[in-house]
């Protein structure tokens, strides 16, 4: 059985791990919770054919005076190093 990333977004800062599972849980075993700090958003994994059920009634409902966004988490980007800071100088 593969799992699928789930995106919830918009998330009461109080929310927690343990109302999280109680949320997802009627869509299956849930395999692993991941809150992202004091961001308001979470990764959930969810059985992949349950997915599409999870996403359709959970994405829109109040949940601690907030309205959730919940979709397929999309794949993390990589992040180049460097990038276009600049470099330090020394004085000429």
């Amino acid at each position: 059985m593969a799992n699928k990333s789930l995106y919830v977004g918009n998330m009461p800062y109080s929310a927690s791990e343990d109302d999280l599972r109680t949320m997802f849980e009627p869509y299956g075993p849930i395999a692993d919770v991941r809150i992202i700090g004091d961001k308001g958003f979470a990764f959930i994994e969810v059985p992949e054919e349950n997915m599409a059920a999870a996403i359709e009634a959970i994405n829109g409902k109040e949940f601690g005076g907030r309205t959730l966004t919940v979709n397929e988490a999309r794949p993390r980007t990589e992040r180049t190093e460097g990038g276009s800071r600049g470099g330090g100088g020394g004085r000429r």
